[in-house]
């Protein structure tokens, strides 16, 4: 779908939800989907991977170099650019943001990406013929696809206050009503201009309503209230399709995943015996086996998604390992395993080695029908082991508290959404000591010679130079991963999205933000 720009029209504002308030405004922490939409609408980065071609292209630096074997990138900066608050960017700014993401008491999730081993990093502002103000970067070791690595890295100003910090994006926040909405207005320093030399972005500002409710958003996109829906679910998508056709996008599998996490945190307040189970591969893989993704699929997705193998989608051709395949749903195989792990079917019901019923509850988002039902299916699956599944739903805040902080939940249901193609933008989940390693995040040491092994794969290849030797390392990874099953993948979704006739210059893309990653140039019709 593309849609042309009007190039008479500028100004207005741009509304749209999301799912939930984001958990930080610091882009150095994000971890969640309404942070990095915040981030990606109101950061300034180095560099910036095109999200329709795939490419890298310049945005604060103009030219880079890599060298070293990886170890180093040199960045020429971009002259004259100011922060929304009026001060000028230099390479101080640079050398700022990445002696913040580099300094391991703050534990950066994007940090991990530039820490492939323990060892000393240098940042510091360089002359050379071309230019008077640029900046080297050095580190430990090699990493590898170093320049694509900062597509995510927002530079902060070093003279801004944390209270009201300046941005080199395209829109700054100028009010945030938490439970309410995120208003973000025009950067009117913004550097770019367009090819006819107007100032971007077009918009005056972007309003952000935080809304759970589906059929409210549905309904309020109808009612012209909303201008996209850049996420939709597949039941409204189909009841939309059938409305208005042209304003309905399916662009196939997206990166993201849905998948049940079963905690396996030593800091977890749960009894010493579930925690066993959930430390049991075989009992993973049975809750895994017993699990019908076609189901899934077919009655919650309503065709629009595809079973899920491991942390790779179809959609990122390169790097899947297209040996890994979901696991074949079987009842059978799933008591086997079971069987083999000391558990034994007594009538309707498990029980473990020890005598205790084999009960669970699983938490997750609020507000999501698809997740209800998923899990209303997962139910009726795991029944059929003698397993007693609750559901409990959540607002988003406390499940993030949750998984990630007081860690008091025993298995949960979530949607992950990833943004890049490239195994480093998973190292934040897969390195045993990452804060989102999420099964049992923050280790000292691995916790099993399977994570221990995905350790070492994940920095050889962070640090390798040829593609090919990386992904027999990643490839390696994914199938750890399907034998061990510390995440039970459940499906890749489809990417779904409503545009508004009043939108012009929509791109549609597969990877996220997919409706707005040209946010700068995007106009409005009036209405």
């Amino acid at each position: 779908m593309l849609l042309g720009l009007a190039s008479t029209q500028a100004g207005g504002e741009l509304r749209f939800t999301l799912r939930a308030d984001p958990k930080t405004f610091n882009p150095l922490l994000v971890v969640d989907e309404p942070s990095e939409q915040i981030r990606y609408l109101t950061g300034g980065f180095l560099v910036r991977m095109n999200r329709l071609t795939q490419q890298l292209e310049p945005e604060l630096a103009t030219t880079w170099k890599v060298s070293e074997a990886g170890r180093r990138i040199d960045f020429d900066l971009r002259p004259g650019v100011l922060f929304s608050d009026g001060a000028s960017f230099s390479c101080h700014d640079v050398v700022f943001t990445f002696q913040q993401l580099m300094d391991p008491a703050l534990h950066s999730p994007l940090g991990d990406i530039f820490r492939p081993t323990p060892g000393p990093f240098h940042a510091h502002c360089t002359t050379n013929k071309f230019t008077d103000d640029s900046v080297t970067l050095r580190f430990a070791a090699p990493i590898a696809a170093l320049a694509w690595q900062f597509d995510q890295v927002a530079i902060l100003s070093a003279k801004s206050s944390g209270k009201d910090p300046a941005v080199l994006g395209p829109f700054w926040l100028a009010e945030n009503r938490p439970g309410s909405y995120i208003l973000l207005r025009k950067n009117r320093r913004y550097w770019k201009k367009d090819d006819k030399g107007a100032q971007l972005p077009y918009l005056d500002s972007i309003r952000l309503d935080v809304q759970q409710n589906r059929d409210t958003e549905l309904l309020r996109f109808r009612r012209g209230e909303l201008d996209l829906i850049p996420k939709i679910d597949p039941e409204l998508f189909d009841r939309l399709s059938k409305e208005f056709p042209e304003a309905v996008v399916d662009a196939g599998p997206s990166l993201d995943w849905e998948l049940v996490i079963l905690n396996q945190s030593p800091q977890s307040p749960l009894p010493e015996y579930k925690k066993n189970w959930f430390r049991s591969t075989d009992f993973r893989r049975a809750i895994s086996d017993a699990i019908n993704r076609e189901d899934l699929c077919r009655i919650v997705y309503r065709g629009h998604a595809r079973p899920a193998g491991g942390p790779v989608s179809p959609a990122n051709r390169f790097w899947l390992n297209g040996a890994v395949k979901p696991h074949d749903y079987s009842v059978q195989s799933a008591l086997r395993r079971l069987e083999t792990a000391g558990f034994r079917k007594q009538g309707t019901t498990l029980l473990d080695r020890d005598g205790h019923l084999v009960e669970f509850s699983i938490i997750t988002n609020a507000g999501s029908k698809l997740h209800e039902r998923m899990m209303s299916l997962m139910q009726q699956d795991l029944a059929k082991l003698g397993i007693k599944l609750n559901t409990v739903t959540l607002d988003f805040s406390s499940l993030i508290e949750r998984i990630s902080r007081t860690f008091n939940y025993e298995a949960c249901l979530m949607a992950f959404a990833n943004i890049g193609l490239d195994p480093n933008e998973q190292m934040n989940v897969w390195l045993s000591s990452a804060a989102n390693h999420q099964w049992n995040p923050n280790q000292n040491t691995p916790a099993s010679t399977w994570e221990a092994e995905i350790d070492k794969l994940m920095k050889a290849q962070n640090s390798a130079l040829d593609n090919n030797k990386r992904k027999v390392a990643f490839d390696r990874v994914q199938q750890i991963v399907s034998e061990q099953a510390p995440f039970i993948y459940l499906v890749y979704p489809n990417s779904l999205s409503a545009i508004s006739r009043r939108v012009q210059n929509v791109h549609p893309a597969s990877l996220s933000p997919q409706l707005f990653w040209n946010a700068d140039r995007l106009s409005l019709l009036p209405r």
